[in-house]
């Protein structure tokens, strides 16, 4: 097999293990109310859900499936089965992006430590829970698997810190959605390879105010984005650039 053979295959391989079309069982919760306030903030660095695009199609993913934030921002379709009760009757499924961490709970004795490792669950927000099953059910069994992401406008990169210290939150990704490395180059400087902070948070020490910025993002398929000039050299810490393309 010629090497960019084996190139080929393993590009493939990584698409086949980011966008994964079988289904898999699970089980949902909610938390919340109706209005959505508790979406804010989260485990994974993208702050307020309304503004950045998400609204309440947002879910808390268990340790199983966070893989300790690199999953932020990934989709998945998700369908409530096997309990008539509590499933509501030709609901469909919903479409959600991991915004959040459900943490575990290692209390003795806890029957509903949903989010203990290995259990694979999803919490969701209220409006989105009861699109599947009803209120009172408080849990039921789901099946889910990954879908590409759609998403409005461009990707979005917001710079924060400071001259020493750049930290770029990365949201509103279409595709694959989770990004797992990105670079970053001034107009003054070759490719950077940034370090994931937290969430989807990434980080340079390299010194680049008054430089453009340009970033490469790489998601979970293997698939890279060039955006070339995001941000212009009179960029500022605190704001938030377009880079217009998207998957």
């Amino acid at each position: 097999m010629a090497v960019h053979e084996v190139f080929l295959v393993l590009a493939m391989a990584m698409v086949v293990s980011a966008i994964d079309t079988n289904w898999y069982d699970a089980h949902a919760t909610f938390y919340g109310d109706m209005s959505g306030g508790e979406t804010m903030q989260g485990a994974c660095g993208y702050g307020d859900l309304f503004k950045q695009g998400y609204g309440l199609q947002t879910a808390a993913l268990s340790t199983a499936l966070f893989n300790d934030g690199l999953t932020c921002g990934a989709c998945f379709e998700i369908y409530c089965t096997n309990t008539p009760q509590w499933c509501i009757p030709k609901a469909g499924s919903i479409t959600i992006t991991a915004t959040n961490f459900c943490p575990p709970n290692y209390t003795p004795n806890k029957p509903d430590a949903w989010c203990n490792p290995p259990r694979k669950h999803f919490d969701l927000s209220m409006p989105m829970f009861t699109k599947i099953a009803y209120y009172k059910a408080g849990i039921v069994p789901i099946r889910y698997r990954r879908v590409l992401c759609y998403k409005r406008g461009g990707v979005k990169f917001e710079i924060k810190g400071n001259p020493y210290f750049t930290l770029v939150t990365i949201y509103n990704v279409g595709g694959a959605g989770d990004v797992n490395a990105v670079k970053i180059k001034g107009s003054k400087t070759q490719w950077i390879d940034m370090t994931r902070n937290w969430g989807q948070n990434w980080q340079t020490g390299t010194v680049l105010t008054g430089q453009n910025l340009s970033f490469q993002i790489t998601l979970s398929d293997g698939k890279t984005l060039e955006f070339d000039n995001a941000a212009p050299d009179g960029w500022q810490f605190g704001q938030t650039y377009d880079g217009i393309k998207n998957f």
